[in-house]
């Protein structure tokens, strides 16, 4: 499988039947593509509602109905709609069981950088402030480097910060990361990566295992 499908496959095997999800803009929405057999999980949009679904059909858009980035999605059966208020109410109350996000830099404390100002990268930090802070669990979907080739899982982040100490995990194309106490561990290898390669790789400070389990 492509780099993109093998990071979201991955993603999505952290959800558990019934959990609520929200997902960010970009890569993360693939995630409920590829969820496990069996797993069923509700997803939440910042802009107001629960129960998001796929992108309509041609000539079945309704423009009032979009996500968090302006996207055409479509509503599945009992999804529900709301106020701003109500929907950061959700996520400021711990009431989200897990977001997956993008980023362009992430470091060994868990500190998370998704948004620049000035440079405009991206857009700007939106809801992913709040949803890092209150989501159960913090899950990023990244390429390993950025296009230049430079290591975009570092020391310690230089982009403004989106959130402090707040990562969980870290899915990319070679690995997974997981934030524990003593550091940022090497938890999986993708099928040929060497741990020599991600080391090579990662600005950061790996804890290396002495069995790595695999990404598939």
């Amino acid at each position: 499988m492509d780099a993109r499908t093998l990071i979201v496959t991955r993603a999505a095997r952290f959800f558990h039947d019934g959990d609520l999800v929200n997902l960010g803009i970009g890569m993360p929405t693939l995630v409920a593509n590829h969820l496990p057999e069996g797993v069923n999980i509700t997803l939440q949009s910042e802009n107001g509602f629960i129960g998001l679904g796929p992108t309509p059909e041609e000539g079945h858009v309704d423009k009032d109905m979009v996500n968090a980035g302006g996207q055409p999605v479509t509503i599945l059966p009992g999804g529900v709609c709301f106020d701003s208020a109500t929907s950061f109410g959700l996520i400021r109350g711990g009431h989200v069981d897990a977001t997956v996000l993008g980023a362009l830099e992430v470091d060994q404390e868990g500190n998370l950088a998704n948004w620049m100002i000035p440079g405009k990268k991206v857009p700007g930090m939106g809801g992913a402030m709040d949803l890092v802070a209150g989501a159960n669990l913090v899950i990023i979907t990244m390429e390993h480097c950025n296009k230049s080739g430079a290591p975009k899982i570092l020391k310690k982040c230089t982009l403004p910060l989106t959130a402090a100490h707040e990562v969980d995990y870290i899915v990319t194309e070679l690995c997974v990361l997981h934030r524990t106490e003593d550091g940022l561990a090497l938890e999986e290898l993708a099928p040929g990566v060497t741990v020599e390669e991600v080391l090579a790789k990662t600005d950061a400070e790996l804890i290396v295992p002495t069995q790595i389990g695999s990404m598939i």
